[in-house]
């Protein structure tokens, strides 16, 4: 309950600082959408279907990642030239740490959810069906930036954030891929051990 009262805190705290004065307000509200939407669904489900610490901290990490982008959009967050400039990169690779969380936190939720409301149990078939679904987010998340691009002009390079790759997408995809693998697979049995405090052991 503490854990999740200063995680609430925390995130509250930068979406407010960060929508005071963000780079482009266009890009904030499209870049924090999802904070948006997903503090009331936790919200209203914290009490009967409270979620483990694991994944509450993962969801609030990938919320101030989506806060960060907002503020600064993609290109232009800071910390990403500084990783740009450390490793001698061609671009600001904050854009493909957020997809890598993109694939991180989807993994662990989903995994949560099978586990708790389905025949599922650790093992291959949940690993490549939460898998196979985090892939499946980050496609259909790539397709609303090609929305976005299509119907938003200008605001629309600043959303996508390509920064003259054209292969941005299919980058962004490997990212979430590789975040949703080794989440599950550097992850999973902490996650298993707190789902079962979580439970009682059981489901």
């Amino acid at each position: 309950m503490r854990l999740r009262i200063v995680l609430l805190v925390v995130v509250l705290a930068a979406l407010l600082a960060s929508g005071v004065s963000p780079h482009d307000r266009g890009v904030w509200w499209a870049e924090v959408a999802p904070v948006l939407i997903a503090l009331p669904i936790l919200a209203a489900s914290a009490r009967r279907f409270p979620l483990t610490p694991l994944c509450y901290a993962l969801i609030a990490f990938f919320s101030l990642i989506l806060i960060l982008g907002g503020a600064y959009t993609y290109a232009r967050v800071p910390i990403g030239f500084t990783v740009q400039d450390w490793f001698d990169l061609a671009r600001n690779p904050y854009d493909r740490f957020g997809h890598f969380f993109q694939g991180a936190t989807p993994a662990i939720l989903g995994r949560e959810l099978l586990l708790r409301t389905s025949p599922l149990r650790p093992g291959k078939w949940l690993f490549f069906l939460v898998t196979l679904s985090c892939v499946g987010i980050s496609g259909l998340y790539e397709l609303v930036e090609w929305a976005a691009a299509e119907l938003w002009a200008g605001g629309a390079v600043e959303f996508v954030g390509m920064q003259g790759d054209p292969w941005d997408a299919q980058a962004d995809m490997l990212m979430a891929l590789l975040g949703a693998m080794l989440a599950q697979g550097l992850l999973g049995r902490m996650h298993d051990r707190q789902l079962a405090r979580l439970t009682g052991g059981g489901r």
